[in-house]
């Protein structure tokens, strides 16, 4: 529930920043303000000196955008995304390595700068600001059981996003990217959020 309010308000913001400077865009494109939905697969690690080549964790993120045009040729895009990311590694134990999964799941909202190379083909960055919603190790990932929560991570998180998209006429969207965190997750520890992520999608 918790998640959900702050995804709707996220959304809420969005929205009133998208209203406020449309009066000023209505004369300089002939694209109309669009909504979405998308979620797809993360490919979620970390970087940094404090941890040996952590294994990525694979999960999943799912939300809503919104697309505001500024010209026929940049729009300001933005998203409120829930997002699973964290690392694995392998704990030794007794007879062998347990692999455990550290799950950090964010909300994330990205503010992306959109330039279309050719029509339906648009380059992707901007800064995201992320807001941790939960965070376990799971020494079991497809056993609910195997779940212990800690409260280790900071809670919120920044980072930088970058990424390429390709739609058709029809609405329907593929897109990529990358992004690195530019805070520790972790206070005190040399450690990053490094997430790729695939996904689909559709603007109505």
């Amino acid at each position: 529930m918790k998640s959900m309010k702050m995804i709707a308000a996220s959304i809420l913001m969005m929205a009133g920043a998208v209203a406020n400077a449309q009066n000023e865009a209505d004369n300089t494109t002939s694209r109309a303000i669009s909504f979405g939905v998308k979620g797809g697969v993360n490919f979620a690690s970390i970087t940094g000196d404090d941890f040996d080549s952590p294994d990525s964790r694979t999960s999943f993120h799912v939300g809503a955008l919104v697309e505001f045009p500024m010209t026929d040729m940049f729009s300001l895009q933005a998203e409120a995304l829930y997002s699973g990311q964290g690392f694995a590694f392998d704990q030794p134990g007794l007879d062998s390595n347990e692999h455990v999964e550290y799950q950090l799941d964010y909300i994330n909202v990205p503010v992306l700068a959109k330039i279309y190379a050719t029509k339906g083909l648009s380059f992707e960055v901007g800064p995201q600001f992320g807001f941790k919603v939960n965070e376990e190790f799971d020494t079991n990932p497809s056993d609910n059981p195997g779940d212990t929560n800690v409260d280790q991570a900071e809670s919120f998180d920044f980072s930088l996003a970058g990424g390429l998209t390709f739609q058709t006429e029809m609405g329907l969207f593929a897109t990529g990217r990358y992004t690195y965190g530019l805070t520790d997750v972790i206070q005190d520890v040399d450690a990053k959020n490094s997430v790729f992520q695939i996904g689909i999608g559709y603007k109505f």
